[in-house]
């Protein structure tokens, strides 16, 4: 096994030359890293969290090929990763959910990346064989608060607990959950065989939001205005898959019904956060 500070020295050399802003984290992986690599200290993911009991990072991701990857994948040569869960994701006692997810490496909660302005990238895309059961409530990406009282920021797909969904099979972007009701930031058609590329600036002093969207290679477009959206209490970005139970009631952290014999994941390209105070922000690679 490789040392993950040779992978990040390798990678970067290459991210000099192509990348338009700083970057504050990368979670793009090089093309000789290897799944068993996430499961000890690393610079891109956290090796402990977000996990079943037992499980490490290898078992619940999937390194893709290189070329194979989203929008801000090609020009590194960076290899996407697939995030999966199985009857065995139940992270912390939480048997109303079944969850894995990724979480930068340098992100634990009161870091820089959450702080200023900042755009987020990520890519996400479905696994025609490891499907989700859009019946549920699924969280693809977030931010939580460093309280853990509330995500600033998620994207969401299936039938959305407490609403009207009439297509789950849509990606949809929600504000602060602490909303009532939360602001829906954009919502997309969530496209087969290509990934889904977005951008989220956030402005932590201004407690802005602002999202871009793109599929496949297409450069990114902006889709919403600078929106208000309290983006405060710091906290970490989750890249990953979050099922949500089936008629819980109370805490659904705890109760909600899931079917046995799950296997189903998403793919993940194109992670890192650039710094945007002095308005950069990538569009394309």
């Amino acid at each position: 096994m490789v040392s993950s500070s040779l992978f990040s020295a390798a990678l970067f050399s290459a991210l000099a030359a192509a990348q338009k802003c700083n970057l504050q984290f990368d979670g793009r992986l090089p093309k000789d890293l290897v799944a068993a690599d996430l499961d000890v200290t690393n610079d891109f993911f956290d090796p402990n969290n977000v996990l079943g009991k037992g499980l490490k990072v290898s078992q619940v991701s999937r390194i893709l090929p290189a070329g194979a990857g989203g929008l801000f994948d090609e020009g590194v040569e960076a290899q996407p990763v697939e995030v999966l869960i199985s009857d065995a994701s139940i992270f912390n006692d939480q048997v109303g959910f079944r969850r894995s997810e990724l979480l930068p490496a340098s992100n634990d909660g009161s870091d820089p990346s959450t702080q200023g302005v900042k755009t987020v990238h990520f890519s996400v895309k479905k696994d025609n064989v490891r499907l989700l059961n859009l019946t549920h409530e699924y969280q693809l990406f977030f931010l939580e608060s460093q309280d853990f009282s509330t995500n600033q920021v998620v994207l969401k797909t299936g039938t959305i607990l407490g609403q009207n969904t009439p297509d789950p099979d849509t990606l949809q972007l929600f504000g602060n959950v602490n909303d009532n009701p939360p602001q829906l930031l954009f919502s997309t058609k969530f496209l087969p065989d290509t990934f889904n590329n977005f951008a989220l600036t956030l402005d932590f002093d201004k407690l802005t939001t602002q999202v871009f969207f793109s599929t496949g290679l297409d450069p990114l477009k902006q889709v919403t205005d600078v929106l208000k959206n309290d983006v405060s209490g710091q906290g970490q970005f989750h890249f990953g898959v979050l099922k949500k139970g089936l008629n819980g009631v109370g805490d659904i952290t705890k109760n909600g019904e899931q079917e046995a014999g799950i296997n189903e994941g998403i793919a993940y390209g194109g992670i890192f956060e650039e710094d945007s105070a002095d308005g950069c922000i990538s569009l394309s690679p």
